[in-house]
């Protein structure tokens, strides 16, 4: 990336976002940079004596959360099954209670493995940074706009790194994690993807099976993820502005990026896996919001439908939607020359018919993986698929919001990011969409919205 870092101004007549270039220096004080220098160098020195004694198998492994909602909770449970020696001893969030809520909940389930103090309960914008410091592991599962930010700065502190899906929500927060996940390759520390699929033992024998010509070639493929809106909540009195938008950061653009990296992320996962991780040449898609038009709903689109095509010819048909009463369907549909196979259902029909018949947790499997990595001093790199998993969801979410073919190069290539830029957000700050006069918020039209994504990177 240039010297120059990316500025994304809001319009709230197109309800997207423009680039623009900001200069580093008259947004960042020389003395906080400093001071996070000097912290990734003391701990990059640390880095291998830690590794060492984990190794011995009776050290206390420090696990800290960024992030107190119930996927990092869930994150969070599992990373302490994993390992007996682990310890959960710092948590940050923007909302104070939501700490205090998950730490009892967890409390309840661990018991002396949370050691949370008052003192190690963290808030606002940059209680990332004490969590990282305070810890060896750093659970990375908040509103999606920060995970790039968040698991570089934990990387290039030395801390191993669990991050939630999507990994970013625009081409500039993708690039960022792929930087991330490229300095802990040369640093030794582990950064493990939430895209459990990957992890799952009966996903992972069926895609081998289609691989290996189970249904003959593959012809097409079918992704849904049909369902109910998620994570609704009621606005509680006395919150700003701000403070609503991140109590429900599904519903907001420039915190989530919509349902395509949201929800689709694990389906387009699966598929180019099973593509031997391909990548598509284009795509274009269509979406729009139907009837989730009140504001509890913020300004994310209801439905999306997108269509990737490969350079093997293979034509992807993505199809998304969170609406209320309508048929719900969640998949992964091979079809080929021979048969079909669904990877959610571990089967496949045909010629070769057949079904995986056990039991898998992934969500576990992939937590037992990572901290046997780290006792072991064998780091583990999920960076192979997860970046690039997720800047397929992106480029199929830009193209439903601007009603154009998008193609993987100029996806790749762009700095495009929404506003405002992670680093520059603050408590304090006023948020980058307000509703309307009726209460409801802007949303992009499709055709007239408009997405610069010609700049390229030096």
């Amino acid at each position: 990336m240039g010297e120059a870092w990316v500025q994304s101004l809001y319009r709230p007549e197109q309800g997207i976002t423009m680039k623009t270039s900001v200069d580093p220096k008259s947004r960042f004080p020389r003395r906080r940079f400093l001071k996070s220098a000097a912290l990734a160098a003391v701990t990059a020195g640390t880095l291998d004596i830690r590794r060492g004694a984990f190794a011995a198998g009776t050290d206390e492994i420090r696990v800290g959360m960024i992030g107190c909602g119930g996927r990092n909770a869930g994150a969070a449970a599992q990373a302490l099954t994993a390992d007996p020696g682990a310890r959960l001893v710092a948590m940050c969030d923007i909302f104070r209670d939501r700490i205090e809520a998950k730490r009892e909940v967890l409390r309840a389930q661990k018991g002396d493995q949370v050691r949370v103090p008052d003192d190690a309960c963290f808030t606002g914008f940059d209680g990332y940074r004490q969590v990282i410091e305070a810890s060896d592991v750093v659970l990375i599962a908040n509103a999606a706009k920060f995970h790039p930010m968040h698991s570089l700065a934990a990387v290039q502190a030395g801390r191993h790194v669990f991050v939630e899906k999507p990994h970013g929500i625009d081409p500039r927060g993708i690039r960022q994690m792929q930087r991330a996940c490229d300095l802990a390759r040369e640093r030794g520390v582990c950064i493990v993807s939430g895209l459990q699929s990957r992890h799952h033992v009966g996903y992972a024998e069926t895609v081998e099976r289609v691989r290996n010509g189970a249904i003959g070639e593959i012809v097409t493929i079918e992704e849904n993820f049909l369902r109910a809106p998620y994570g609704v909540v009621e606005r509680q009195p006395g919150l700003t502005e701000l403070q609503w938008q991140l109590s429900t950061q599904y519903h907001f653009r420039w915190l989530s990026g919509d349902d395509v990296p949201q929800s689709l992320v694990h389906n387009l996962d699966r598929s180019s896996w099973v593509l031997g991780n391909a990548v598509p040449v284009k795509c274009h898609g269509l979406g729009g919001r139907s009837s989730m038009t009140d504001p509890v709903y913020g300004d994310v689109f209801d439905h999306h439908s997108v269509v990737y095509e490969f350079a093997s010819g293979v034509r992807l048909y993505a199809f998304c939607r969170t609406t209320n009463g309508c048929y719900d369907e969640d998949s992964s549909i091979i079809l080929g020359s021979r048969g079909s196979a669904s990877i959610k259902d571990c089967r496949i029909r045909g010629e070769a018919n057949w079904r995986w018949s056990g039991r898998c947790d992934p969500y576990q499997l992939e937590h037992d993986r990572l901290f046997r990595a780290i006792r072991s001093g064998t780091p583990v790199n999920d960076g192979a698929y997860m970046a690039r998993s997720t800047l397929m969801t992106v480029m199929g979410q830009i193209s439903c919001y601007t009603g154009k073919e998008v193609t993987w190069d100029a996806v790749q290539a762009s700095d495009f990011a929404y506003a405002p830029l992670p680093e520059l957000c603050r408590d304090t700050m006023e948020p980058p969409v307000r509703p309307g006069p009726e209460g409801s918020y802007p949303v992009p039209v499709p055709g007239r919205s408009v997405l610069d994504l010609a700049a390229v990177s030096a």
